[in-house]
């Protein structure tokens, strides 16, 4: 294994402030339900990437926009308080922070979701306030990038990292059509099954389905495709071959919402670290299935210790991760 050491990511991307709405069932068109909880946690697919890779021992830094409102100081201080680099977060006069309706259906002892996002001031990001990152991206391991900013922004900071050497990782959500320019400069993508489908035509539902929208993935200019999965796991397609991880069993799902986000944040983190890609992938889905257990997306996001402690609950072997657990 290679020598593990404490990573440096850059993210740039969404900050959204989640409003959430839980029901026994989701309202059909024209109807009113009465839901049986609400409450408030930070979000945006950057942000929770960002402070899951810092809540596993990376140094991380957020590159993103706020509006000059409650919603934005709340977000900020989440990212302080995980310890992520906000020198480069940017505050945005007269547009509202990101917001997002978060909806959850418990029902039948399962549940599910439905998000709709309100990107505010996430889309009003300008090359101009990214430039500075043309001198600076080869500081980092890796760059985290997401779709709930705009386009423009992603091929650019994409187009810097590429000039330095650095590996770039898209977490391709929510979907929407990305150009050859793009694909080609990417190290690794991250769709899930649903966006895994819209961008090659494969509908994802078992391991070797996820194969193959990998092997299509990578053919269209992507150099590793990792497709996740929900509770049938993550599947990753290299030039080496293809690796695949089930998902952790017997876990009691109360909010998928930030599942997807944390298994990133923990891939990433894990990949610069230098650990294999299937003991990756195995560490990743720990990560992501601590987070389902619990409410909200970013209060939901376990430390390093909590992912180690489940691990060994398990009966999992851990030794080769404490390293990574003291200099975290």
């Amino acid at each position: 294994m290679a020598q593990l050491k404490k990573p440096k990511i850059l993210v740039v991307g969404s900050l959204v402030m989640d409003l959430i709405v839980s029901t026994p069932l989701f309202p059909s068109k024209g109807e009113t339900v009465i839901g049986s909880g609400f409450q408030t946690a930070p979000g945006g697919k950057g942000a929770n990437q960002a402070i899951q890779a810092a809540r596993l021992g990376a140094s991380v830094t957020m590159v993103g926009k706020i509006g000059e409102d409650g919603f934005g100081a709340q977000m900020r201080e989440s990212l302080i308080a995980s310890g992520v680099d906000i020198a480069h977060l940017m505050v945005h006069k007269g547009v509202s922070s990101g917001v997002g309706n978060v909806q959850l259906e418990t029902s039948g002892g399962k549940t599910s979701n439905r998000i709709i996002v309100v990107p505010g001031t996430n889309m009003t990001i300008t090359p101009a306030e990214v430039a500075f990152l043309k001198e600076t991206i080869s500081d980092y391991d890796m760059v985290i990038l997401q779709l709930e900013i705009p386009l423009e922004i992603n091929r650019l900071v994409a187009e810097y990292a590429v000039e330095k050497g650095v590996p770039v990782m898209l977490n391709s959500a929510p979907y929407a059509p990305l150009p050859a320019s793009l694909l080609e400069k990417l190290s690794y993508i991250s769709p899930n099954e649903h966006e895994a489908e819209h961008m090659t035509g494969i509908a994802v539902k078992d391991e070797e389905s996820a194969r193959r929208a990998a092997e299509r993935l990578r053919s269209m200019g992507v150099a590793n495709a990792l497709i996740t999965m929900g509770s049938r796991g993550a599947a990753l397609e290299t030039a080496e071959g293809f690796c695949y991880s089930p998902c952790i069993p017997d876990v009691e799902v109360q909010d998928p919402t930030a599942a997807g986000d944390s298994f990133v944040g923990a891939f990433c983190t894990a990949v610069c670290r230098g650990l294999p890609y299937e003991k990756a992938l195995r560490f990743s889905n720990y990560t992501a299935s601590l987070t389902v257990s619990r409410m909200g997306a970013q209060p939901s996001l376990p430390l390093l210790q909590e992912v180690l402690a489940f691990m060994r609950s398990r009966g999992e072997s851990v030794e080769e991760w404490e390293p990574l657990l003291r200099d975290s």
